[in-house]
């Protein structure tokens, strides 16, 4: 594909790989058979880990009977681990091995460190976090060393904050996802409504930016930047 394509290769992890990144949509949107289908062609493909369950009917019993409470909510992250688990493996199949499986994970939900493992336990290629700064990615994934961390950010002050803090923990980010807050679900950046059109939100800003520390800082052919939302 990427041959037929023209395009330029995006470069992750020493893969060529055709310069397509789907993105993760929730809930259930983004799960193996579109992930693996798109990582077949030899692009990106990101499987969502929200609520992964719902592919799953057996899944979904194992919590059809179950009344509010600390119980269900145990029981449901523990049936979205075992789906996350599934739509991993089942998207590799498709996969065949070409391309890139990705999971955006969002650094403010309860379950985000558990799932963070289970995905690297179950040899996701690459971690895709936004929804909050994930200063403590590297951490997590200190025993995959060959796993890609990719932050999502919005301006190019954050960009600055997350490398200086993961430069100390020694480890660049693969790549950077930058997402505008008015396009990308309201899961970052803009803290009120007013805020979705402030311009240090717009790519023609952040994006040269953001460039311009990665030049500053010898790591600009390092860590591509991704715009995406």
């Amino acid at each position: 594909s990427l041959a037929r394509s023209g395009l330029k290769p995006l470069h992750l992890g020493g893969r060529r790989l055709l310069p397509i990144v789907q993105g993760g949509m929730g809930v259930g949107i983004s799960a193996h058979r579109l992930a693996g289908a798109v990582a077949a062609q030899g692009a990106v493909g990101t499987l969502s880990s929200v609520d992964l369950r719902r592919h799953h009917p057996d899944l979904m019993a194992r919590t059809a009977a179950l009344p509010p409470g600390p119980e269900l909510k145990a029981a449901i992250d523990a049936a979205n681990l075992e789906a996350l688990r599934r739509e991993i493996a089942a998207a590799r199949e498709l996969a065949q091995g070409r391309g890139l499986l990705a999971l955006n994970v969002m650094r403010a939900l309860s379950e985000y460190a558990p799932t963070v493992r289970a995905a690297l336990e179950a040899g996701i290629d690459a971690l895709v976090v936004g929804a909050g700064l994930p200063l403590d990615l590297p951490d997590l994934a200190a025993d995959h060393p060959r796993a890609l961390l990719v932050p999502i950010l919005s301006e190019s002050r954050g960009v600055a904050l997350l490398v200086k803090k993961w430069e100390r923990k020694q480890r660049l980010p693969d790549a950077i996802v930058i997402e505008h807050p008015r396009f990308a679900g309201g899961h970052l950046g803009a803290a009120r409504i007013e805020d979705l059109a402030d311009t240090r939100f717009d790519f023609e800003r952040v994006i040269p930016e953001a460039l311009e520390f990665l030049r500053g800082a010898g790591i600009e052919r390092e860590v591509p930047l991704i715009a995406a939302g």
